[in-house]
């Protein structure tokens, strides 16, 4: 390098915030030596690390151990990079351990849900459908952490590149409650199968476990999803049986299963293995400190709570939730809790017992650490929260409203009731959060639990570039400082005084109509909480605007609709959350005031479906639609295709038109619900909107992603998506997935760049299609090998599979491929071979056995635990599963003969079937009756609770609600309950003399 390289390049150092210039530059010409890489491309991002010196120093020791892992990673994300190991010398360790974890680094656009949390850390234990790991060996433990970690990572990354780690502060943190608990759900699975014989002990069969109920409780920042990056997790384990196991070896018996169980899965979090562990599992705050059983009944611990527990105790339990393990026991426990929790601000001294257990708090900081205690110490953490939750416990006596885990949102609350200032909260919101993040990157340096402010001056200068909140380390200390005076000035006028604090007044016209006779009134016309419709109706109502007077004539009418709704009291709730993001649109107030059918129809939807309301909320100006009968019809494949396409043009960036297409979505699903829940929509016109819909979405994504993935020279790839199952038969309804298949031709390119590219396409299609808000699954489950087989094949490969290898549930799959996205040319080759596997010449009488006992294994194994089959409208008797294939079944045998018995639609080769003479003509009409109704019940069920199930819910209220939507007279819970077990099993009498006879 000559002298004016080297002086650039120590400028180029300098600039990005490097301490140690000439140690720096001789790293740096060894790492790019090692890379081959050009100095400026490593450094692209370096000025976004907060310790630069430290990441090259990690970057270095990682590339001698793999170097092309190494320059893959800065390459593909090296800004992400260097803010994620400047910020934590700790994942550069992770990275030294395990360099093929680099290829998993990205930088997120949003955090990982729950679901996604829970799905990656079972995946990684090969947890099976009875929650059973896939081993129970310490290489199972390994990597299960090794996955964590790749997770906490990307929340990391998330965090750290977000422009206000303030404000993300919130939702990181629960995504690290929600990981703690997916951990924990994995490490149960481990321990199910060690202690069952796969790995470990051994001590009790697999149906002994298997049959034994833990639930394992959220404590303290876990319960609340509030966590650090490492933090101790509290939990609480509460153990049980079925009553089969307890009569078998007795209730004793069960809890030291259930023990073994918890010491197991604490072993895989926290136990020492190869790789390290995750943090500390504390149950400690269990009954009886360290002194009490590990694990003990529901019964046992609310004996306990009844007579023994201290109001620290019950102060600890207000933060409990479900976290892991068995959702229903833990349900069930919180549930009998929770009166416990909120009546114990009624004992005896109780707020001079929380005060003085905070002193005791403080008093055992180490003299040498108070100056530095984030968490513990005066003006920190522990300060803001002590004074919230004893304002909680002593006002949530009387005042459910107050009753929250979290910190923050217990803040809201508190300020919208009263119970303390606005000033004084919002400073406490402000200054909790700058807290936590403080607290976040301390520990995220070394990837090690602690509460500590640096003491040196690079340490905060660190801490200073990775919190963002202060330009120099002498900054972040003045926030500090700050922050610590406000926090305990407040602290110590509220704590003091929980009691005295002002409380504000209620608005007259709130007073007004808080009355008890209006209170009586909403009671008895159906609202379950008169006293939140009071509020509702004020909010509304109240105040002189126009808006304000408009809602005031419209409100009795529309209370007395809401009343006649399945759910009154969601929809006004709906209805006012509606009203505040329209604000004072003039439209609004008037097509409410002029048009009396789309405000019958708007409480309508909204008091029968959560579905609609919540996706309201977010496109409010749908209810337009309501004032206009065609703004209620689903929209042609054509318009939306030209939607699409135009959105395309007009955004850059992947990432800006495909929120646009998201958003496209959304707004399309909410189109066709309004159109079921009013009933102007069939079970065929819906099932046909919502495939279009997703055949859009997907053919749009497609095309973004290619114009990303594919470059002009390798524009001779051919690449489609071919639809499956329900959505090949364009028979999809709410909340169904999209089966599909992936399809390549290299038409002249290098096979290993073609298949490169086209599994880019997939991950590309995966990632840019999902959607938190209204998930949109591609599911490849149908591809051949299942789950073990490549997401994508050549169309060759696909040949010389279906002709060598294809089994017979592939090509029952195959009857319901459907051409969806991309090349026109390849799909008609796809399905001129899929018509060879699935319209054979000849079917082997082997193969038609196979299907059936395919079919009786699925309903023996596939039903869920705990449901009754006969409420099971997809694989419960005479359920979608039994007519498909049924109609399959026929389609195989069959349609190579009968050209008309080839279509993907279930009903349309029912109907041909029927001609043909196959399916008498009354079974047909039984068959389909069955699939309408279960079809029609599936998506009504979703649209309901806007969450999706395949099983007929037994609560009345919900039968109800689901009858409601199918146009049955109000209170028909029996009704609709008789006339599908009636449907189901007349179809399934049919079904087995078709099928099995």
């Amino acid at each position: 390098m000559s002298a004016g390289e080297r002086t650039s390049v120590r400028t180029v150092l300098a600039r990005d915030g490097f301490g140690e210039i000439g140690d720096a530059l001789e790293v740096l010409t060894e790492l790019s030596d090692a890379l081959g890489m050009d100095r400026t491309d490593i450094l692209r991002g370096a000025g976004g690390a907060a310790d630069p010196d430290e990441a090259l120093d990690a970057f270095a020791r990682v590339a001698r151990r793999d170097a092309p892992a190494v320059a893959a990673a800065l390459r593909r994300v090296g800004p992400v990079l260097w803010r994620l190991v400047g910020a934590s010398t700790g994942f550069g360790d992770f990275f030294l351990r395990h360099p093929e974890e680099l290829a998993h680094v990205e930088e997120p656009a949003v955090l990982p849900t729950e679901d996604e949390l829970v799905a990656e850390l079972l995946e990684a234990v090969g947890a099976d459908a009875e929650g059973f790991a896939r081993a129970g060996d310490e290489s199972v433990w390994v990597a299960l952490r090794v996955r964590y970690r790749r997770l906490l990572a990307r929340i990391a990354a998330y965090d750290l590149g977000s422009s206000d780690p303030v404000a993300v502060l919130p939702g990181v943190a629960a995504a690290l409650a929600d990981a703690a608990g997916a951990a924990l759900d994995a490490s149960l699975c481990v321990a199910r199968t060690r202690i069952s014989g796969g790995g470990g002990p051994g001590l009790f069969t697999r149906e002994q476990v298997a049959a034994t109920r833990l639930a394992v409780i959220g404590m303290g920042k876990t319960g609340a999803r509030e966590l650090n990056y490492v933090s101790d997790v509290d939990v609480i384990f509460v153990g049980g049986g079925t009553d089969e196991l307890n009569e078998q070896v007795g209730e004793s018996r069960v809890i030291d299963i259930a023990t073994r169980l918890a010491v197991q899965t604490m072993r895989g979090i926290s136990g020492v293995e190869i790789e390290p562990p995750l943090w500390e599992v504390d149950a400690n705050l269990r009954p009886e400190g360290k002194q009490g059983a590990l694990v003990r009944s529901l019964e046992s611990h609310l004996s306990y709570y009844d007579r023994w527990a201290k109001s620290w105790e019950f102060q600890a339990l207000l933060k409990a939730r479900p976290l892991a393990g068995d959702r229903m026991l833990g349900e069930a426990y919180v549930d009998a809790v929770q009166p416990k929790v909120w009546t114990s601000a009624a004992r005896e001294n109780f707020v001079d017992s929380v005060q003085r257990m905070r002193e005791r708090v403080t008093e055992f900081i180490p003299a040498d650490e108070v100056a530095y205690q984030l968490k513990l110490g005066p003006g920190g953490i522990r300060d803001i929260e002590f004074t919230v939750q004893l304002l909680q416990l002593v006002h949530g006596l009387s005042d459910d409203r107050i009753r929250q885990r979290g910190t923050l949102d217990a803040l809201e609350a508190l300020v919208a009731q009263g119970y303390i200032g606005r000033a004084d909260a919002a400073a406490f919101a402000r200054d909790y959060r700058i807290l936590r993040v403080l607290e976040h990157r301390v520990q995220l340096r070394d990837l090690r639990r602690t509460h500590l402010m640096p003491r040196t001056p690079d340490g905060l200068r660190v801490l200073a570039r990775a919190s963002r909140l202060a330009s120099d380390g002498a900054g972040v200390w003045g926030v500090w400082e700050g922050i610590k005076r406000e926090v305990r000035e407040i602290h110590v006028r509220v704590f003091y005084r929980p009691l005295l604090s002002a409380v504000a007044a209620l608005p007259a016209e709130e007073q007004q109509l808080s009355t008890a006779q209006a209170h009586d009134r909403l009671a008895a016309i159906g609202f379950r909480d008169p006293a939140g419709a009071l509020r509702h109706i004020a909010a509304l109502t109240g105040g002189l605007s126009r808006k304000a007077t408009i809602q005031r004539h419209l409100m009795p009418i529309m209370i007395r609709w809401f009343a006649d709704g399945v759910d009154p009291d969601y929809g006004l709730l709906a209805f006012r959350r509606v009203s505040e993001r329209l604000g004072d649109t003039p439209w609004f107030q008037r097509m409410l005031r002029d048009s009396s059918g789309a405000a019958e129809r708007l409480t309508h939807v909204l008091s029968g479906s959560r579905y609609i309301g919540e996706l309201m909320e977010w496109i409010p100006e749908s209810v337009a639609w309501l004032d206009a009968e065609e703004q209620l019809r689903p929209r042609s494949g054509l318009a939306l295709q030209q939607e699409a396409r135009a959105i395309q043009t007009r955004h850059e960036t992947i990432r800006e038109a495909m929120e646009a297409i998201r958003a496209l979505r959304r707004r399309e699903l909410l189109r066709l619900a309004f159109g079921a829940v009013l009933g102007t929509l069939t079970i065929e016109e819906l099932a046909q909107g919502l495939t279009t819909v997703s055949d859009v979405t997907i053919q749009a994504t497609l095309r973004a992603v290619r114009r990303e993935v594919v470059p002009a020279e390798d524009a001779a790839l051919d690449f489609s998506v071919i639809g499956m199952g329900r959505f090949g038969g364009g028979e999809l309804g709410f909340g169904s997935d999209a089966d599909v298949l992936y399809v390549y031709d290299a038409n002249g390119l290098d096979p290993q760049r073609a298949n490169d590219l086209a599994r880019q396409l997939v991950t590309g299609l995966r990632q840019y299609s999902e959607d938190n808000r209204v998930p949109f699954d591609l599911d490849a489950d149908l591809r051949p090998e299942g789950r073990n087989g490549p997401l994508v094949r050549s169309i060759e490969s696909y040949g010389e599979y279906y002709r060598r290898w294809s089994l017979s549930w592939e090509a029952q799959a195959l009857l319901r491929a459907r051409g969806v996205a991309g090349s026109v040319k390849l799909i008609r080759r796809f399905l001129a071979l899929a018509d060879e596997v699935r319209y054979p010449d000849r079917v082997a009488l082997q193969d038609v056995r196979e299907i059936k006992r395919i079919k009786a294994r699925v309903e023996n194994e596939r039903l869920p635990q705990g449901v009754d089959r006969r409420r099971h409208l997809k694989l419960g008797p005479g359920g979608l599963s039994d007519v498909e294939w049924l109609v399959q079944v026929l389609q195989h045998q069959h349609a190579h003969e009968m050209p008309e018995l080839r279509t993907t639609s279930t009903l349309g080769a029912l109907d041909a079937a029927r001609d043909a003479g196959l399916v008498p003509a009354a079974a047909a009409e039984r068959l389909a009756a069955s699939w309408h109704l279960a079809s029609r019940l599936r998506s009504a069920n979703t649209l309901l609770s806007g969450q999706t199930s395949d099983v007929l819910p037994t609560d009345r209220g919900k039968l109800d609600g689901i009858g409601r939507l199918l146009e049955y007279p109000p209170r028909s819970a029996t009704i609709v309950e008789e006339e599908w077990l009636r449907t189901a099993r007349r179809s399934r009498r049919d079904f087995e003399k078709l099928f099995y006879g």
